[in-house]
């Protein structure tokens, strides 16, 4: 995995002129097919006023959670605790909530504007213990680009 590479493509991606919706689900498709062991990667908001997270767009195999409660699971998690969340070994957790078999691994990295939380970048990986630093990395890039925008 070549970082600056990643972050150079998110750029190009946060330059074009597209909505905010185009390049949100440019950089899903894109980090999904850059990233071998990225299988799911999608963007959750907070939901208006409610202690919930929707989800915007995503690439991968559909999910039904779409609205995830603040505290639950690994994204309601980081909605509460607002640090980064790197889960090596889903099996391991008992506050996850199971997008499907495949899932190994997950990763969640904040979005913040003017200090909330309102957001997060989710990925997902078949693979156990897949991330590593350069991971958190590239996607705290990608959130602060995307908070940028919004």
């Amino acid at each position: 995995m070549n970082v600056e590479n990643i972050k150079n493509k998110v750029d190009t991606i946060f330059n074009k002129d597209y909505t905010i919706e185009e390049k949100l689900q440019e950089v899903c498709t894109y980090l999904m097919n850059e990233v071998d062991y990225y299988d799911w990667v999608g963007f959750y908001f907070k939901n208006g006023d409610k202690e919930e997270l929707k989800l915007a767009q995503f690439a991968g195999e559909p999910t039904e959670h779409t609205i995830i409660p603040f505290g639950k699971g690994i994204c309601g998690q980081v909605a509460v605790s607002n640090e980064n969340f790197v889960v090596q070994d889903v099996s391991e957790q008992d506050n996850y909530i199971s997008c499907g078999w495949k899932v190994k691994s997950e990763i969640v990295i904040p979005i913040f504007v003017n200090g909330e939380n309102i957001g997060q970048i989710d990925i997902d990986s078949h693979t156990v213990n897949p991330f590593t630093k350069n991971d958190e990395d590239i996607l705290e890039y990608t959130c602060q680009k995307v908070a940028s925008f919004l």
